[in-house]
């Protein structure tokens, strides 16, 4: 746009290609160059620019672009915002403007009658097209209420119609037309996707949401919101997968796709826009990339979709995280006397044990125990053995009453030399029918679990956890630290067996086993013997620590 301002020196026009100056500097200049089109927000009488600026903005919707000082004051008034105005100080406001290079000016002299109020100072002034963009931004800030935004999976499936037409439009050999168009529309919905989804998620992670998560209204709202997550979800992965396909078909033909694109543009006329083919082709081109790695990634990077869907993901999580705390809260509030005292009352009226047992199944096996401690003493590994069967886990528990407890004296310290002696020999005890168990075995070199009839329980334990140590390991052997080497064959056609004991029967393959004694080092005999002191230690601790808590 070409503008002229009266120079009084000279009485002579002067034409100021501003705006071709601009649009002439490369992206990085624009950066770093100073935005005088903004100082009339943050001036000392920035509410006099302000209506100023809006008025033009209203007029230019309107289509009525050059406007005369007198309209724009009259319209300034119009407003009832501000008293005192007088048309001077509009003249001298605009003049400001103009210096701001908010408004470019023109001579008017349609209305001179003489040469001298030709030559008189009187103007026309016009939007520049940055202020149109800065009251376009400003107008739309005065509406916005929180992030906004919406998840629409909608999009998902229109991004996968244009590319669908713009992958037709390059198996085609002839020259196809309309291209630009489909570009408009798939960038279109592109970045109306990327920006409400993130508007969106982002609003779920303000203070204000975090606050509605806690209260108890929020339960009537998670369903619809957690369902509204999860269609986006869905939407997502179910179109994900076309267009990554689409894109790597149009990635083979792409540079002819942004030759069509750039070639359509150009013959757009735009008297404004005086950028190269070269430069117009970078640009389209530096949009295509983005879009393929927004869905595709690059390199070992992964893509922005992957994080979008994580981030959605994560979100629901929060919400149900949300839920239980409330739902929680709730509990906490809620006494539990008057139902133990029914529940007390029920079981002291039953007089069948058995019928008592089905009851305590029924009150206490609906959920899972917490915050349950003790240990676990099978009497056997049956599975079909059941809890009235073991013996009970008898644990001390102190009092929780906020009343003060009188101190009590020290107790002695509890020899416990007997019960470790106790624990000892039970130890050594099985260590010895293991190692008869082993040579028993040694005897046979090798058997299948099928040849094994009626085993004692120490031989079952032992037989599983040669089969968990040999089938980690790639060699399907392992060595004992008594010089035993076992082997591990898997059954052939999958054959399996069963596995009889005097507490029940196991059902497995019909694995082979290998024994065979090897030569070990004496630095191996000192490690393995090492190794089975430490077990023996390891276990001889665990005994005492179980002891001393009794």
């Amino acid at each position: 746009m070409v503008e002229f301002r009266y120079n009084e020196e000279n009485d002579t026009y002067i034409g100021l290609q501003r705006m071709r100056s601009y649009m002439t500097n490369t992206p990085e200049q624009m950066w770093i160059r100073p935005v005088p089109e903004l100082k009339y927000l943050n001036a000392e009488n920035v509410h006099r620019y302000r209506l100023l600026m809006r008025y033009f903005y209203q007029q230019y919707k309107k289509l009525r672009y050059w406007l005369s000082p007198e309209e724009v004051y009259q319209g300034v008034l119009d407003f009832g915002l501000i008293k005192d105005y007088t048309l001077e100080q509009c003249q001298q406001d605009l003049e400001s403007l103009t210096e701001w290079q908010n408004l470019t000016n023109r001579h008017d002299g349609s209305k001179a009658s003489t040469v001298e109020e030709y030559l008189r100072k009187k103007f026309r002034y016009l939007l520049t097209p940055y202020s149109i963009e800065i009251e376009r931004m400003l107008e739309n800030l005065e509406s916005i209420q929180g992030y906004g935004g919406s998840l629409e999976a909608s999009l998902f499936d229109q991004i996968v119609e244009w590319l669908k037409q713009i992958n037709d439009m390059l198996d085609q050999d002839k020259d196809f037309e309309g291209a630009l168009d489909l570009w408009k529309s798939l960038s279109g919905a592109f970045k109306q996707l990327h920006e409400n989804a993130s508007d969106y998620l982002a609003s779920l992670q303000t203070g204000k949401a975090e606050e509605l998560m806690m209260t108890e209204s929020f339960l009537v709202f998670k369903d619809t919101l957690t369902h509204y997550l999860r269609n986006f979800i869905q939407g997502m992965q179910k179109s994900s997968y076309k267009i990554e396909g689409y894109l790597r078909k149009i990635s083979l033909n792409e540079e002819q796709l942004l030759d069509k694109i750039t070639a359509e543009q150009e013959r757009l006329p735009n008297l404004e826009d005086d950028r190269t083919h070269e430069e117009r082709h970078a640009q389209f081109e530096a949009e295509w990339q983005s879009f393929k790695r927004w869905f595709l990634g690059e390199g070992n990077e992964l893509s922005d979709l992957y994080y979008l869907e994580q981030a959605t993901k994560e979100t629901i999580s929060k919400i149900v995280r949300a839920v239980l705390r409330i739902q929680e809260k709730r509990r906490l509030g809620t006494s539990r006397k008057r139902e133990l005292d029914y529940l007390g009352q029920w079981f002291f009226a039953i007089d069948e044990l058995e019928e008592a047992k089905e009851l305590a199944a029924y009150t206490f096996g609906l959920y899972k125990t917490r915050h349950f401690q003790g240990w676990d003493e099978p009497m056997n590994d049956s599975g079909h053995s059941s809890m009235w069967d073991e013996s009970p886990m008898i644990r001390h528990l102190r009092s929780r009453s906020r009343k003060q407890i009188k101190r009590q004296q020290n107790e002695p310290v509890r020899q416990t030399k007997q019960k470790q002696n106790e624990t000892r020999e039970i130890y050594l005890q099985k260590q010895k029918e293991e190692v008869e168990i082993i040579e028993q075995l040694l005897e046979k070199e090798q058997f299948s679990v099928s040849d094994l009839k009626d085993v004692s329980r120490p031989l079952r334990n032992l037989l599983l956890y040669w089969i968990g140590r040999c089938s980690s390991h790639p060699s399907r052997n392992m060595d004992t630290p008594d010089g035993v080497r076992i082997e591990l064959k898997m059954p052939d056609n999958e054959k399996r067996t069963k596995l009889t004991s005097n507490d029940g029967e196991l059902e497995l393959p019909d694995f082979a086993f290998k024994l065979m004694r090897i030569q070990a080092s004496s630095d191996d005999i000192n490690k393995n013997s090492h190794h089975l002191r430490r077990n023996y230690l390891d276990h001889a601790n665990e005994q005492q620590a179980k002891i001393s808590g009794m």
